[in-house]
């Protein structure tokens, strides 16, 4: 089904979604997403982030990272945040009951990256594994900025036929107002008994 005025593609779902892959670049809002699902399914939020990135910001040989993956969604409820088609699609995504991609234009999501970026390096953030940003990801040639906008060319060039293809419902937000909307109608509809309804339509 398409949803008018949005174009967000939709396949219809029979219960309500327990365990659910959130997409999107950098600064899309996926772990902030994530989390609000995590909440609402009862489960736990997996961030793609935390198994990929050990200390000093290295990454675990492929096989390792999809055991890992596959041990961290293996419940009957979870929300799992992140891109990594090439690693996750096979592991993930088929096991999915529903797919949200967040396809936020750039004017949007480049200035909530670099400030999100900025405070990160200005306060020290620890993140995963006890990373922390440093200037660099701000300013040089591979920073998070030029990924973010090599990241949504990828995804638009690369969502639309994977997700067509995995056999799983997925939804598409093109807007802030979309995303919070279609929250509301997830969370309105998670409140219900089991297999009365499903979340609604999004609009930009």
């Amino acid at each position: 089904m398409r949803w008018p005025g949005n174009a967000t593609v939709w396949y219809p779902c029979v219960v309500t979604p327990r365990r659910i892959v959130v997409l999107g670049a950098s600064g899309a809002g996926k772990s902030t997403l994530a989390r609000e699902l995590a909440r609402l399914v009862d489960g736990p939020h997996v961030e793609l982030d935390a198994i990929q990135h050990g200390p000093d910001w290295t990454t675990p040989p492929d096989d390792e990272f999809r055991a890992r993956l596959a041990a961290a969604t293996e419940g009957p409820a979870w929300v799992a945040d992140g891109n990594l088609a090439r690693l996750t699609a096979d592991v993930l995504w088929h096991r999915a009951d529903l797919i949200v991609w967040l396809d936020l234009p750039l004017r949007v999501v480049l200035p909530r990256l670099a400030r999100r970026t900025a405070s990160r390096i200005a306060r020290r953030t620890e993140l995963w594994n006890g990373n922390r940003e440093t200037p660099a990801f701000l300013f040089s040639r591979n920073s998070v900025l030029v990924w973010a906008v090599k990241a949504r060319r990828r995804h638009l060039a690369e969502y639309p036929g994977r997700l067509a293809a995995a056999g799983v419902p997925w939804v598409r937000l093109r807007s802030a107002a979309a995303v919070a909307r279609w929250l509301a109608g997830f969370s309105a509809v998670s409140r219900r008994p089991p297999g009365t309804g499903r979340p609604g339509p999004a609009s930009r």
